[in-house]
């Protein structure tokens, strides 16, 4: 069965960034279950895998256009603490998560910590880079009715919701 809109796929995959590994799949020893064509995996990525079945292996760059963007100036904003877990032990130059005031969270990197606020740049932290993946897919099935109502994948033995 190939890849494709509505199909889930079971992954292991490696991303380096400027050939220094970013994160993998294999770290954990656990496969990626994704349900694509639900904006579940960045365009380039999720463009790659289509068309492709079980037991195949691929090398995928993906510019930062189909990736997470280009880096934009101007996207430092000042926070109040009280958005952030951990606050006081935020320092420049660290990733963490920003609670969203309308629900949701985003990924940032922190520019100024002060007294009662932090500054943040709101660029994701892998923008502006080129990223390379190399995947092995283990499993591609159709998704079944809930997956493709709920928008994501159900890995075998996860909880019901």
């Amino acid at each position: 069965m190939k890849a494709g809109k509505d199909k889930v796929i079971s992954l292991h995959y490696t991303l380096t960034v400027d050939g220094e590994k970013v994160e993998s799949s294999l770290d954990r020893n656990e496969p990626l279950w994704v349900l694509l064509g639900h904006g579940q995996l960045i365009p380039g990525l999720e463009k790659a895998l289509e068309e492709h079945e079980a037991g195949e292996s691929l090398q995928v760059d993906v510019a930062p256009v189909d990736g997470y963007g280009e880096r934009q100036d101007g996207q430092i904003q000042r926070v109040p603490k009280k958005y952030f877990q951990q606050a006081a032990k935020l320092k420049p130059g660290m990733t963490t998560v920003l609670a969203l005031k309308e629900g949701g969270h985003r990924v940032v990197v922190v520019h100024k910590v002060g007294m009662s606020t932090v500054d943040v740049d709101l660029n994701h932290p892998m923008a502006g880079k080129s990223l390379h993946f190399d995947v092995n897919i283990i499993e591609v099935r159709d998704g079944s009715e809930e997956e493709i109502k709920h928008g994501h994948a159900h890995p075998p033995g996860a909880e019901a919701h």
